[in-house]
């Protein structure tokens, strides 16, 4: 069966977390997933990130390219698809088994430009949970998602430029806002993260950059300003 979907992995340094994503991508329910090509656009890393993901290329349609951050990462991905849809994921994240085949279907029965789901913590305690709801309650809301899990039409996606290579942080942000509330969704289904950007940054201050997140979620500034730390904080294990 031929595949409709390209997935575009962002990664820098991910060696503890890649394996396990890659994982829960061979065990989805998808029929054309043996067929779906991978592309993991790595920055650089030092830390056997690369080996790891050589080490499902009999399992997983695989291939590294050169990345950078992660809105840089992800167009250089988008550039080499040619399918109707790019999925983003981030790598430190766990795939439900019925979402990725939910999450086209989705798009295709009710015409979207664009899907994400709910994120949970595999790993956390009440505070990660209780912040991971308040993002996804927002999200819901105000009608923006986060790359860790965001399928797009791929000409739509180009139509709308991408992810503006010039912002460090909340460039998936950006990018879903600018859609039209009636053309993006979020699937029915979750997606399970870590908690280590709490622990690296600490609560009280991604509680503080969240916040400030929410109150200039239409002031495009804020987008261009040098919020380098989340992403040095994010890499920095």
């Amino acid at each position: 069966m031929r595949s409709e979907l390209t997935i575009v992995i962002p990664a820098k340094n991910e060696a503890k977390y890649i394996g396990t994503m890659l994982e829960s991508f061979i065990c989805q329910d998808y029929p054309a997933m043996a067929d779906t090509r991978i592309l993991v656009a790595d920055a650089q890393s030092t830390d056997g990130t690369r080996a790891v993901v050589e080490s499902f290329r009999d399992r997983l349609n695989l291939e590294i390219i050169e990345g950078g951050l992660p809105s840089v990462g992800r167009n250089r991905g988008a550039e080499l698809a040619n399918t109707p849809y790019v999925l983003f994921a981030d790598a430190d994240i766990f795939v439900r088994p019925y979402l990725v085949g939910r999450s086209l279907d989705y798009m295709k029965r009710q015409g979207f430009h664009a899907v994400t789901a709910n994120v949970l913590c595999k790993s956390g305690i009440f505070l990660d949970e209780w912040y991971l709801f308040t993002l996804n309650t927002l999200g819901r809301l105000l009608g923006f998602g986060t790359g860790m899990f965001l399928l797009f039409d791929r000409e739509k996606f180009w139509e709308m430029g991408g992810f503006d290579p010039r912002i460090v942080y909340a460039e998936d942000i950006h990018l879903t806002l600018r859609l039209e509330r009636k053309r993006f969704a979020y699937v029915p289904g979750y997606v399970l993260t870590g908690n280590r950007r709490f622990r690296k940054m600490g609560y009280a201050k991604v509680a503080g950059l969240w916040l400030r997140t929410v109150i200039n979620l239409y002031n495009n500034g804020f987008y261009y300003r040098d919020h380098r730390s989340y992403w040095d904080h994010r890499v920095s294990e």
